[in-house]
């Protein structure tokens, strides 16, 4: 994979692709894929930023296939809905891209259903948001997952006895668990669907250190985020740059099942595509099954419970 970049995208003809997030890495990941003629659902929860993102798209590549969608990954209603409203019109899904995220609010934030808001949006509704689309999944032509962790994970743990920092919230050490723990379902689920013949390769990708909106939204004059952007503007690498190993697990033919690709330099900050260093605490597979029971009771979301053909097909 040396220097793999956008242009070793493998043709995308007739495949299906959602992505999540509607700016920075999800717009990059939908602006890829359209471009190499995969029909993209970009969705999101801002619908004014969402069809400004797909008129964007449409001026770079006017051939492109590609249409917004209403998500908001902190509410598991709408998650639902939209896993519905994709069942009426789609037989299938071939790449699933769980991108969008929350990035260290400085206070203590709460998702509609009450989970801490970077737990709840970054891991458990990517959680919900795949169990949902399973049956799609399935019945997609060499279907892939790639959900997105962040260097961040290296230093998470999960605290299962108080996943949603009630008892004792700080910024970092959250959204570092919630990365941990996309990392974690992201084998888990290659994992399961090995053991049940689910067809799917799961595959986990960070983008190292990217101008992404999480970075430059990032909170307080003194935040350590800002001022590594002041000092270190060298280690910042272009959002599109920072996009290339989400792509490259979910296209390139190389790409393996249960693994996870991130940049090749300077400690994975930045670079091309190349296999990850792995956290240990990620490949504590007893934890990992813990956290997906988890997962399932704080959800509602069974994966088992999937049925192999979408109910509702046209």
């Amino acid at each position: 994979m040396a220097r793999w970049t956008a242009t070793d995208i493998p043709p995308q003809h007739g495949r299906t692709a959602v992505v999540t997030g509607t700016g920075g890495l999800g717009f990059e990941d939908a602006l890829a894929l359209a471009r190499s003629g995969a029909d993209v659902i970009l969705a999101g929860r801002n619908a004014r930023k969402g069809a400004d993102a797909v008129a964007r798209i449409l001026e770079g590549a006017p051939q492109a296939t590609i249409r917004f969608e209403l998500l908001d990954l902190a509410s598991l209603k709408s998650i639902a809905g939209f896993a519905e409203r994709l069942g009426r019109v789609r037989r299938s899904i071939d790449i699933l891209i769980n991108n969008a995220g929350v990035m260290v609010p400085p206070r203590r934030e709460e998702t509609e259903d009450g989970f801490e808001l970077q737990f709840g949006t970054n891991f458990l509704g990517h959680f919900a948001l795949t169990g949902r689309l399973l049956p799609l999944l399935r019945n997609g032509s060499a279907p892939r997952v790639v959900t997105l962790s962040s260097i961040a994970a290296r230093g998470g743990s999960i605290n299962f006895d108080d996943p949603n920092a009630k008892r004792g919230y700080k910024a970092m050490p959250a959204y570092s668990q919630s990365k941990l723990a996309c990392l974690m379902f992201a084998l888990e689920l290659e994992r399961r669907s090995r053991r049940n013949g689910w067809g799917i390769s799961s595959i986990a990708a960070h983008p190292g250190i990217a101008r992404t909106d999480l970075l430059l939204n990032a909170p307080g004059r003194f935040s350590l985020e800002r001022i590594m952007r002041t000092l270190l503007p060298f280690v910042f690498q272009p959002v599109a740059q920072g996009a290339l190993p989400t792509l490259f697990a979910a296209t390139a033919p190389e790409a393996e099942g249960g693994a996870y690709y991130g940049p090749d330099r300077m400690a994975e900050v930045r670079g091309h595509p190349a296999v990850a260093s792995m956290p240990d605490a990620a490949l504590d597979e007893a934890a990992a099954s813990r956290l997906w029971r988890l997962a399932e009771e704080l959800t509602g979301v069974s994966f088992s419970a999937a049925p192999a053909e979408p109910v509702n097909l046209v």
